[in-house]
Parts: C-alpha cells; sequence; structure tokens
C-alpha cells in the first residue's frame, strides 16, 4: 500500500508525533509512505529513513494554491490513497486535491471544538472516511451532521515504554535550573487560551502556602508565554513557576515529576496525558472534550470541572498529602496505556480504515467535490 500523508504543522507537537508513529509503524510493516509537510520541519526531518517527505509551501487555511501543489505530488507519487491529519489548510485543499484526482482521502480529526452544520455538510464531502481520535470528538462531529456511516474512531498512542523508565531527580533538576528538592508540578502543553494555564496559577497561592517548595513547571511554549509570567508575577507565585519552554527531552523529565495538571478547556484527547501516565504520573485534569478517555476518574488521576480553581487546587492537594495514592495512580495509569494506548494499536487501527475504504467495489470518480 502507497500512502500520502498530509501534515500542515512545523513542530512535533502532539499530532505531528502521531504522524511520525503511524509513518514508522506502516513502514514497518512494508508500507511505502510519501510525506507532504512544510519545508524544512522536524516532521519531514525524523520521517526521513521511512518515508519519501516532498516539502511545500504551506500558508494556512486560505492558501488556495496548495490545491495545484498537491495534485502535482499525487500524478507523481501515484499514492493509493491520501491521508490528511491537520487542518492548517490540508483538510479542505488536501480534500479538493484527492477528490479532483480520485484518490480516496481519509481526514484524521484531531480536536473536539464544533463547526457549523453548514461547514460540516460541506467540508466532509471532501472525505470518504474521517477518524476521530476519541469517542468524544466522534460524537462532536456527529452531532455536527457527520453521517454515522463516514466517521471512525482510532485512538492516539503513545510509545509507552519510551517513558517507563526510572528519573534522575538531580539530573533534571540541574537540567531546568531548578531546586530538586519539594514537589514538582508540570503542565505539558502549548500556551494558548484553551489550555487552561490560569486555573492553575490562580489555584498557586494557596497550595504554595501549604508547600513553599513547591515547583510548577510550564512545558511548553506559545503566545502566552509574557502573560503567563505576569499573572504569576501579580499573583505573588512567580518564584515557584517555571516556564521550561519546548523540550524534546520530556521522556526524561516526566518520570521525576510528582503530578501532572491539564486544566484543558477542551481537549481532544490529550498526548501530553498518554506520557505522563506513560511515565507512572498521576495526573489531575478538567473533564473536557476527550480528556475522560486518557484520564480514568479515580483509576489513573482525578478528573475536576472545567475552569474551577478551587476544585483544581483541592484535587491537587489532596494528592499532594496522600503519595502513596499518587504511586498506585501512577501504576495504574502505565498499566492503562499498554493496554489501550499502544503504538501498534493505532497503526492497526489506521491500517484497517484503509483497507476498509480500498476494498470498497466501486472507485471514486475524479471530479469536483460538491458535483
Amino acid at each position: 500500500m502507497r500512502v500520502l500523508h498530509v501534515e500542515g504543522g512545523r513542530h512535533l507537537y502532539g499530532g505531528a508525533f502521531q504522524v511520525l508513529h503511524l509513518i514508522r509503524g506502516l513502514h514497518a510493516r512494508g508500507h511505502e509512505n510519501l510525506l507532504a509537510c512544510p519545508r524544512d520541519c522536524d516532521l519531514g526531518a525524523a520521517a526521513a529513513p521511512c518515508a519519501e517527505v516532498h516539502g511545500l509551501p504551506m500558508h494556512g487555511d486560505a492558501d488556495l494554491l496548495l490545491v495545484p501543489r498537491l495534485r502535482r505530488l499525487i500524478r507523481a507519487g501515484t499514492p493509493d490513497l491520501i491521508h490528511l491529519h491537520s487542518r492548517i489548510g490540508a483538510d479542505v485543499m488536501g480534500g479538493i486535491a484527492g477528490r479532483l484526482a480520485g484518490v480516496p482521502v481519509v481526514h484524521t480529526r484531531r480536536v473536539d471544538n464544533p463547526e457549523a452544520a453548514w461547514l460540516v455538510r460541506l467540508k466532509y464531502r471532501l472525505h470518504d472516511r474521517v477518524i476521530a481520535i476519541s469517542q468524544e470528538i466522534g460524537r462532536v462531529l456527529t452531532a455536527g451532521g457527520l453521517p454515522a456511516d463516514k466517521l471512525r474512531v482510532v485512538r492516539s498512542a503513545v510509545d509507552w515504554q519510551r517513558y517507563a523508565r526510572p528519573g534522575d531527580r538531580a539530573a533534571a533538576a540541574q537540567r531546568l535550573g531548578i531546586p530538586a528538592d519539594g514537589p514538582w508540578i508540570a503542565v505539558v502543553a502549548q500556551l494558548i487560551e484553551r489550555k487552561g494555564h490560569r486555573f492553575l496559577l490562580r489555584a498557586l497561592p494557596t497550595l504554595g502556602a501549604a508547600y513553599p517548595n513547591l515547583r510548577v513547571i510550564f512545558f511548553g511554549q506559545g503566545p502566552l508565554a509574557a502573560d503567563l509570567a505576569q499573572e504569576a508575577q501579580t499573583l505573588g507565585v512567580a518564584g515557584q513557576v517555571t516556564l521550561a519552554g519546548f523540550r524534546a527531552d520530556l521522556e526524561q523529565l516526566l518520570p521525576c515529576v510528582d503530578l501532572l495538571v491539564h486544566p484543558a478547556l477542551m481537549e481532544g484527547l490529550g498526548v501530553a496525558l498518554l506520557q505522563a501516565a506513560s511515565a507512572g504520573v498521576p495526573i489531575v485534569a478538567s473533564r473536557a472534550g476527550g480528556i475522560p478517555e486518557a484520564v480514568r476518574d479515580g483509576e489513573n488521576g482525578v478528573l475536576v470541572p472545567p475552569g474551577d480553581p478551587a476544585a483544581l487546587g483541592a484535587a491537587v492537594a489532596a494528592l499532594l498529602a496522600n503519595p502513596e495514592r499518587r504511586r498506585a495512580l501512577g501504576a495504574a495509569g502505565q498499566a492503562l496505556m499498554a493496554r489501550e494506548f499502544s503504538i501498534d494499536a493505532m497503526v492497526e487501527g489506521n491500517l484497517a480504515v484503509y483497507r476498509e475504504l480500498l476494498d470498497e467495489s466501486e472507485p471514486r470518480a475524479a471530479g469536483w467535490p460538491w458535483s
């Protein structure tokens, strides 16, 4: 099987990492991968040993010229099907290119925000199958009007064994430039509004009073970095907050963390949750989007109402006070990841969708997508 993957993101964040896992898994099973991605992006470099990488200009949702670029690539590469992995123009422009070329198109949806019914009706006519990475995203899609026979659910995956290693706290403290003592709380997310960093900051004055050597580490980058630093200063907790930026060594840092907090308002599933659970780290997270599929309340973490600093702080305080419960939740999280979120399961799930689509008796005719 020859698959053209289209991914518009430049950095190896959660979604792009899933594409990399899939490409590697397909390659290991003897399938051929082509990858269309932005020029000189991190994913292209990482996928090069397993895919024929084509760096293209990709300028976002309004980049109409992406359609002819992809059509040329489709003609030259002759894929059996096209898998669109992101928005940033890939979902629509890639769908149009595939439709015009008469090649089956699969689109993976990773976010849980609702779309207008008219947009759902138009946009998803471009795709033969839509893969949701969580049951909650699937629910949002069908509620918006996506035909149920187009929808499949294949959860995101994590290389859980990569994170399930003992951590070196002293080495991690040196890398991060923070004291090794005291509890460490991590948030692993882009610094954007919907990830909810502010709610943890607002709970921190009370937590910090109880645990003066508490350290909160924000892993990630984004437009809110300066605002979050200013809010921490205003709240008087700047000395307990570290903005660590994007890190490529999370598999060495996460096992050293006492607790992962994910106070997001919206979330498709949350790759950082899978990584933390794999590292044996207990989790406090919002009951939002697909999060309850990755964080089972009482099994590998605690769920709280989204946007509620008081509830968030109380859940964090309860776990900080109970090391034995933290250990139990962490061990259960590792077991959950090995059982339900393995890379093999994700690759086989996508392959099942590909085979189902290619086995259909009537090939799709090339033509204008809304004819």
